[in-house]
């Protein structure tokens, strides 16, 4: 009788997980829906918001703005955008790993080019004859800066011990104007006062709900070419190429620079939004995911137990019809 009170207790157990498993699964649906119709409006207003840039920067040429700078990658920052919370799956994790990811490519490319240039000296020192031997120094790679948005990412970081400068915890399911306004003044406080070379946003691609894919931008510096290619491999997952399109000529008053100057802080609130967005959708579509597949497998288990629960039962039917037998015949 205790095997069949203990599997009795595990089919309740399996089944009061199944019933929140599947209330998750509906209440990340519902969301699901608002946090979709809101990227797919958000993508054609990011769009065109990179049209008019580069139409800009093409009649103003020369652009003469301290977030155009070109500093070379040395000190990087980098925006990781997470979720809030688990139970979704591996949606976090492939976040992580494609930022962690991302680091250490950098670091093995500054390796390899430090290398090639000692080889190219000695190369040359070779050429002139011998001479005193050649010192370099040691190659020094700065660390990089982390700034985790959502607490799963936080967490990460922290348990890893990577220098996190700044972090936006306890955040909405739906991202606001005002956290991606605030994030990216933190992006360009970091980049003007020389802090950091380059700004990095690594956050998730809301493809389908069934599919999501981690990915990295470049959000400063600034550069045509950034604009150009960001269609493909940045916050819009489209196989459009901005480059092939055409712009009607637009006439800027009072000049485009002035303009362009005006634009900025706003073109970079909406990039940081729209990957706000994207991750936000991404996480309700992995969750919604995660939560179905733990639905039906709690179902399998719990059709298991109750299969090993009545043949526990019949066993022990057997048994006593078994004992009530044998002591009769032991009285006849």
């Amino acid at each position: 009788m205790q095997g069949l009170r203990e599997i009795r207790r595990r089919i309740r157990s399996v089944k009061n997980t199944q019933q929140i498993t599947k209330a998750m699964k509906m209440v990340a649906a519902a969301r699901l829906r608002k946090a979709q119709e809101q990227v797919l409006a958000a993508r054609p207003y990011a769009h065109k918001m990179r049209e008019m840039f580069l139409n800009i920067l093409e009649q103003s040429g020369e652009l003469n703005h301290p977030l155009f700078e070109e500093r070379g990658d040395d000190r990087v920052l980098y925006i990781v955008l997470t979720a809030e919370r688990g139970l979704c799956g591996a949606f976090n994790a492939n976040i992580m790993k494609k930022a962690i990811t991302t680091e250490e490519e950098r670091i093995q490319r500054k390796r390899e080019e430090h290398a090639e240039k000692i080889r190219r000296l000695q190369a040359e020192q070779s050429e002139d004859g011998e001479g005193p031997a050649l010192e370099l120094p040691e190659l020094q790679i700065p660390e990089a800066l982390w700034l985790p948005v959502g607490r799963k990412g936080r967490e990460f970081l922290s348990f890893r011990g990577y220098n996190i400068v700044q972090d936006f915890v306890y955040i909405t399911d739906i991202p606001t104007q005002h956290l991606a306004e605030q994030i990216a003044k933190v992006a360009v406080q970091y980049f003007e006062s020389g802090q950091v070379d380059e700004v990095y946003v690594v956050y998730s691609q809301f493809i389908s709900v069934m599919q999501q894919k981690p990915a990295v931008f470049k959000l400063l510096p600034l550069s045509v070419s950034g604009f150009e290619d960001v269609a493909a491999k940045g916050v819009e997952p489209t196989e459009e190429k901005i480059t092939e399109r055409w712009l009607p000529p637009y006439t800027f008053e009072p000049t485009p620079e002035l303009v362009l100057h005006h634009l900025i802080p706003k073109y970079l609130q909406t990039t940081v939004l729209h990957a706000l967005l994207e991750t936000a959708a991404g996480e309700l579509g992995a969750r919604m995911t995660a939560m179905d597949s733990a639905t039906k497998n709690a179902g399998e288990v719990i059709d298991k137990l109750t299969l090993q629960y009545n043949r526990a039962r019949q066993a022990s039917i057997t048994q006593e019809i078994t004992e009530i037998v044998s002591g009769a015949e032991a009285l006849s």
